[in-house]
């Protein structure tokens, strides 16, 4: 995970725990010893990295959904959608599976959610982007130019994505 994108993630974490009044302790305490303090700690310092299933872990814990631990996101969601970024499926049965093997499991599991096995395309959206990076370890950006490069995502792309930052 990106230096600056870990302390973004680990910004939102300290402000939604600060929210419901919990210290670092308070913390181990309500989860009774699950979540310890120093490991809550290093997530919101960007010193350690969190896994997936960990923040969703953490955001079941606080009680708010995943998206709003996510850096990029705005409280209560935006006043519109952010454009769709489609990814060219055809394309990434191409790409070897020891690179594009996260990507292609969950844009399965999103043809699966959806009902949808055109086999061709995929939209997906700002946030699935964002959770790709994390699992990806990167920021979106460079995730977005990676997919690019890969021929998955089309070069109209960055500007979906630029879009977002600007939010």
């Amino acid at each position: 995970m990106s230096s600056e994108y870990a302390k973004q993630l680990g910004a939102k974490l300290r402000a939604i725990r600060t929210q419901q009044g919990l210290s670092l302790h308070g913390v181990e305490e309500k989860s009774q010893g699950r979540w310890k303090a120093v490991v809550v700690g290093s997530y919101e310092r960007g010193d350690r990295a969190v896994i997936v299933q960990r923040l969703a872990e953490l955001a079941d814990f606080y009680g708010v959904p995943v998206q709003e631990l996510l850096p990029g996101t705005t409280p209560g969601g935006a006043a519109e959608p952010p454009p769709k970024l489609v990814l060219d499926l055809e394309r990434l049965a191409h790409v070897p599976a020891e690179k594009a093997g996260p990507l292609q499991r969950y844009a399965a599991t999103i043809q699966s959610q959806r009902g949808d096995y055109n086999g061709k395309v995929l939209s997906i959206r700002q946030d699935d982007l964002r959770t790709l990076a994390v699992i990806y370890d990167q920021s979106p950006s460079v995730l977005t130019e990676q997919l690019i490069s890969w021929g998955v995502l089309d070069a109209d792309a960055r500007r979906a994505v630029s879009h977002a930052e600007e939010s």
